[in-house]
């Protein structure tokens, strides 16, 4: 059977790092920082997450270190786009790439080894009910960033801040403040995806093991509009996508099908998104049609 309960607990494992990262971009977006670094941010954590665990033999120590990594590397974001104006979408493809090198450069520096680090040693996390502690953590942020960014003053502010922060100075609201705050939650909650990836879903690290994560990430904060919620299930959609692709895998499609399969969907959402936002944008009252009568 295609469908069961295994494909399920599947689908959860693979959705909670694009979850963590995702809500992380969600913070950001609302600060009105565009943040697509989520996949730069993301792989730092993991290469983090395992070299600490492996040196330390403590998986927890591992996610500490991933997190804190993950928010320094984050004000590379915050200082160049926040402090010094720069273009957020340029400095984060700058980060990613970065990333990719130094990491592959740390693998061959602190291990020894090029391509992949899998040692019997290294200690993953803990999986009780068959998922990592920070499987619930996840769950748990959502319903946090919701009550948060709707009925805390912090959330509040934060979101007046990325809607009109000229606005939220006057009333003696910090902009730069809660900017750099967002940038940095995001880059502990990309760390602690990192961690899931690299200690929980799997024990070891790869180059470029993230594999796009961090972008499915940031088309989940799109396809969700940056509301918990929404990120949750753009989230749910491809860790299911991710999981049926292993399962057709194991039924005999090649693996470069089932390897697509997250990004065909990731597509074909953005799609089928747009298409319906210009639909409703041509169909709004009081527009004109093209014969020029009023719609």
């Amino acid at each position: 059977m295609f469908l069961d309960s295994d494909l399920l607990m599947s689908a959860l494992r693979a959705l909670t790092p694009i979850l963590l990262a995702a809500l992380g971009g969600a913070l950001c977006e609302r600060a009105g920082v565009f943040n697509i670094g989520l996949e730069g941010l993301m792989l730092v954590g993991c290469f983090t997450a395992v070299s600490t665990s492996w040196f330390t033999g403590s998986p927890w120590l591992g996610v500490l270190a991933a997190s804190l990594a993950s928010a320094a590397y984050s004000l590379v974001l915050a200082v160049g786009a926040v402090t010094l104006r720069g273009d957020a979408v340029v400095l984060g493809v700058a980060m990613n790439l970065l990333a990719v090198g130094l990491t592959s450069f740390l693998l061959r520096t602190v291990f020894g080894v090029q391509g992949t680090f899998d040692d019997p040693e290294l200690a993953g996390l803990p999986l009780p009910g068959g998922f990592s502690p920070l499987t619930y953590l996840a769950w748990a942020a959502v319903a946090v960033s919701a009550v948060v960014l709707s009925r805390h003053v912090w959330g509040l502010r934060l979101r007046g801040v990325g809607e009109a922060p000229d606005a939220a100075a006057t009333l003696g609201v910090s902009p730069v403040r809660h900017k750099y705050a967002a940038v940095l939650v995001s880059g502990v909650l990309c760390g602690l995806a990192g961690a899931q990836l690299a200690l929980g879903n799997v024990t070891l690290f790869s180059e470029n093991m993230t594999a796009g994560r961090g972008w499915i990430a940031v088309v989940a904060v799109m396809l969700g509009r940056a509301l918990p919620l929404g990120v949750l299930l753009a989230a749910l959609l491809f860790g299911i996508a991710e999981a049926a692709g292993f399962r057709l895998q194991g039924l005999g499609l090649p693996q470069q099908a089932t390897d697509a399969a997250p990004y065909v969907v990731t597509l074909g959402a953005l799609f089928l998104t747009t298409a319906r936002r210009r639909g409703r944008t041509t169909h709004t009252p009081g527009t004109s049609d093209p014969s020029g009568a009023a719609s």
